[in-house]
């Protein structure tokens, strides 16, 4: 669902505000390790936030989407540390990985609105690549959460490493099959997205020269019913195909897909999460998903804002240790840093104090 440019603040009702806030209190998500990028070589490093910002700064947030409950968990994050913290923030998303052109302007907005920092989901690093070098000429610092801008310039960035947690997808269906052979078909995301294309490289690489042979991928927008097709058109045109890998999404889609055509032995595993992966692996309908913690995305990427604007020392190239979550794996797993609590709307505004 699109949004104007205008940051609309989400009716939630007080009490699950002040719960929230009140849980983030109560619960400190800190310290949590990382792999620390800032110096070569990468390091594991434990990561703690400042306990409160010196001033009100306000911060603008670009998300390429609010569809799924990946981008609600980093809204969660943004939204808590944010107020835990004490700063404002302002949130726009720009409606679907389809839209870049939106992004952009929403940027420009941004910028034209006095924003102290500008904390970025991007759509496409290519697509920005020349704006965030702009910026990052104006001295305006950019905190890039969630999706990769490996090479693009950026005053903090911290999302998952996504080549590794392919990777790791890889060697949980590998254990799973115990040496069988499989037929699969991927369904990466968004072509030109950059992590969906290291997602895919990750996985292929590790299942290759076994016995697993990948008879297709479809790349495409991350709303359910654009996947929903991808996987039916995939079932029709491969008889043989026994594991469906892609995004949380494509999952969500291929879980009644597959008993629809009447095919269900058929492994269904995600790349990242979302709500209905964790209720599917709860179910189990899906093998498992990956994680990178999208929640604890958004909460780093505004204490590396606010770090970066007081000029206070910082980890400032980070990426999370990606796991992968199974039935059995839930105890194990910090879902607090996964995804927002059930209950959770998305908020798009947070003024400092409320």
């Amino acid at each position: 669902m699109r949004r104007d440019l205008i940051p609309i603040a989400v009716c939630i009702s007080t009490f699950a505000g002040v719960a929230s806030a009140a849980v983030a209190q109560e619960k400190p998500w800190w310290p949590i390790s990382l792999n620390d990028a800032t110096t070569a070589p990468a390091k594991i490093s434990d990561y703690t936030p400042l306990a409160k910002a010196s001033k009100v700064w306000k911060i603008c947030v670009l998300f390429p989407h609010m569809k799924d409950s990946f981008w609600n968990a980093v809204d969660y994050g943004v939204v808590e540390e944010a107020r835990r913290e004490g700063v404002s923030v302002a949130i726009y998303e720009a409606g679907g990985y389809d839209q870049l052109p939106k992004q952009l302007s929403q940027f420009d907005d941004c910028i034209a609105s006095g924003s102290d920092a500008i904390v970025l989901g991007a759509i496409s690093e290519a697509g920005l690549k020349q704006k965030l070098s702009e910026t990052a000429a104006a001295g305006k610092p950019v905190i890039a959460i969630a999706n990769p801008v490996g090479d693009a310039p950026a005053a903090g960035k911290i999302y998952g490493e996504f080549t590794a947690t392919g990777g790791l997808t890889g060697t949980e269906l590998l254990t799973s099959l115990a040496g069988k052979p499989a037929q699969v078909v991927t369904f990466p995301g968004p072509q030109g997205s950059g992590w969906a294309e290291a997602l895919n490289d990750g996985f292929l690489n590790k299942i290759k020269g076994t016995q697993i042979k990948v008879l297709d991928q479809k790349f495409g927008d991350t709303g359910v019913g654009v996947q929903l097709k991808l996987v039916e058109d995939a079932l029709q045109t491969y008889p043989d195909l026994n594991v469906i890998w892609g995004t949380a999404p494509t999952a969500e889609a291929a879980i009644g897909a597959v008993v629809e055509a009447g095919r269900p032995g058929i492994a269904i595993l995600a790349s990242y999460e979302n709500q209905a992966m964790l209720d599917a692996v709860k179910k189990g309908d899906i093998l498992g998903f990956a994680t990178n913690y999208p929640v604890l995305s958004g909460r780093i990427g505004v204490d590396m804002a606010v770090r970066v604007l007081e000029g206070k020392k910082a980890i400032t190239t980070a990426t999370s240790i990606p796991q992968f979550v199974t039935k059995a794996s839930l105890g194990k797993i910090n879902l607090d840093l996964v995804l927002a609590p059930p209950s959770w709307k998305p908020v798009y505004s947070v003024k400092a104090g409320q």
